[in-house]
């Protein structure tokens, strides 16, 4: 399976881009996209030659059923109090994370976070002189273990450093968040998803790089890292040492929450939205799967990172193999209308007949989807970077840099080009799945467009999407809380953990989906205020590392004795 992923990184040189979710997740903001939404969806899609128009399939009574459901939005007893209190929840918190920057202006919002990740996404690429660019072949070498040293210290190699990091964030984003943000934002959301993509790349380069070197490798090897680290320790050697203890704190208390949500409860719910459309007898059971999920996680996450590492391995490969044929297979298919496609992508990315206001609509979508998907900036995949065998910081940056390539420039491109050619984010027949934000259901339908059967293989590239988010995410938030409570928290975590596994299966998408960007949007707050004061290191750690490199002063070593070794567990 690694000659699979060390395949799809050469391709992905010759390949374009794109990225995850919805429009801000505030309430009322939501609420208003939602609003848009069947505007959306009865209005003209974009027209293709030879494409005609798209019907509702012929199935009819089950998702008839289904989506009256997803519409009604009605649910019993204390699942309906539990939503409810979630939503409340939502609200408050989205007040202060999606504040409107552009109040004076009624036309057009732009939240707070969408515009601290962009910022941050612009001056990192800038002050690191294009690394997520110059670095890109270094980064393929790395990974491939060309330099890969198996006596240095740490837990994993760098393929499953980058492995677990990618089966974060390589989710149902792709799946589901694209396809809510072209049904919200049109298809010039992917454009700016593309954008966002190819920026974030150096700010995952510079989180990760800065979690190698404040990282803290115990007795037994065991290593705790992350933005909780770098900025504790970090901000302490740059003078202000409770700012940083307040930042870190903020960012474990969130990242926890995030783990929970959107690194949990989402992927349970969108994932059994997708799966009711080939399973009918989960509509109305969605506990059954709730169940059998939490079992599933369970006995993997027991086992710590090696263990989290060493299925992430095997099911990344497998995961990102069956979706991205089914996605090439659909745009060979449709290999005459991909240059009307991308034309429409580009034309409606500054949509002039919306002027100004449409313009930073549809740019604020893709840049939140982005950030959902490959959560640069909110310094999650940090924590597992921190965990890879290497002697150089820089070196796992650099690594680290190809996630946002993979998962948003890559994949999500060729979900979107998909639902670009079936239209399905603009048709009347799917209207309740797009005002219901269920991404992966719309998406389902949209490849069944093209691949009748496509769609039960893709409730298993679905299924493999949430569990593998699943089990990297639960190292996360258990890192966090093994940072603020000790090692005892380690254990109630868990349990806590799988406890969201089976109330995913019972809240509704929305108020799930907006908690879940919450959380992990919000953990770019703190984050990034560290990334920033600290970021001066990471250049002079860059310039150093490249100096050498250039000067070819780094040994070269076996590749397959190397990823022998660190494939050992």
């Amino acid at each position: 399976m690694r000659f699979i992923v060390y395949g799809a990184l050469f391709i992905a040189t010759a390949l374009p881009s794109c990225s995850r979710l919805d429009a801000s997740p505030s309430g009322h903001v939501a609420a208003a996209a939602r609003a848009r939404a069947p505007a959306v969806a009865t209005g003209a899609s974009v027209p293709l030659p030879g494409a005609g128009a798209v019907s509702r399939n012929a199935d009819g009574p089950v998702r008839e059923s289904q989506e009256a459901e997803a519409a009604s939005g009605e649910l019993p007893g204390w699942q309906a109090k539990l939503d409810e209190a979630m939503g409340r929840v939502n609200g408050v918190i989205s007040s202060v994370f999606f504040a409107d920057l552009l109040w004076w202006y009624p036309d057009a919002r732009l939240p707070l976070v969408v515009a601290w990740l962009a910022l941050a996404a612009v001056f990192l690429t800038l002050r690191m002189g294009f690394i997520n660019l110059r670095a890109f072949r270094h980064a393929i070498a790395i990974t491939r273990g060309r330099y890969t040293n198996p006596d240095e210290p740490g837990e994993v190699s760098h393929f499953q450093a980058l492995s677990t990091a990618l089966s974060a964030t390589v989710g149902l984003g792709n799946i589901a968040g694209v396809a809510i943000a072209i049904s919200i934002g049109g298809p010039g959301a992917t454009f700016w998803l593309i954008v966002a993509g190819l920026l974030g790349m150096t700010t995952k380069f510079s989180e990760c790089t800065l979690a190698q070197a404040y990282r803290d490798v115990g007795p037994d090897g065991s290593v705790l890292g992350g933005p909780m680290q770098y900025l504790s320790r970090g901000l302490s050697e740059r003078g202000v040492p409770r700012l940083g203890r307040v930042l870190a704190v903020a960012f474990a208390i969130l990242c926890i929450g995030g783990s929970l949500a959107g690194g949990n409860s989402f992927q349970v719910n969108q994932s059994l939205n997708a799966l009711q459309e080939t399973v009918p007898a989960l509509v109305g059971n969605g506990w059954i799967y709730g169940l059998l999920m939490t079992a599933l996680v369970g006995v993997v996450i027991i086992g710590g990172i090696r263990r989290i590492a060493n299925v992430a391995d095997k099911i990344v490969p497998l995961m990102a193999v069956i979706y991205v044929l089914g996605a090439l297979t659909v745009i060979v298919m449709n290999a005459a209308n991909v240059p009307h496609a991308l034309a429409a992508i580009v034309r409606h990315a500054f949509r002039p007949e919306a002027a100004y206001g449409g313009f930073i609509g549809v740019l604020v979508v893709g840049f939140q989807r982005a950030a959902f998907s490959n959560e640069a900036g909110a310094g999650s995949a940090a924590i597992a970077h921190s965990a890879a065998r290497t002697e150089y910081p820089i070196r796992e940056g650099i690594v680290a840099l190809l996630e946002p390539f993979i998962d948003t420039v890559l994949i999500c491109t060729m979900t979107a080009l998909v639902i670009v050619f079936s239209g399905a984010y603009a048709n009347p027949a799917y209207e309740t799945l797009i005002v219901g934000n269920q991404g992966a259901a719309l998406t389902s339908r949209a490849f069944g467009e093209h691949l009748p059967y496509f769609p039960h293989v893709l409730s298993l590239a679905v299924f493999l999407f949430a569990y593998s988010t699943m089990i990297s995410w639960s190292y996360y938030g258990e890192r966090c809380a093994v940072w603020l409570f000790g090692v005892r928290a380690s254990l109630p975590y868990k349990i806590l953990f799988l406890a969201f596994v089976f109330l995913g299966s019972v809240l509704t998408a929305t108020n799930v989906l907006e908690f879940g960007d919450l959380m992990i949007l919000g953990m770019a707050f703190p984050n990034l205020v560290g990334v920033y004061l600290l970021s001066g290191k990471v250049k002079r750690m860059l310039d150093s590392y490249w100096a050498d490199y250039k000067a070819g002063k780094f040994p070269v070593y076996d590749r397959k004795a190397a990823m022998g070794t660190a494939s050992e567990g």
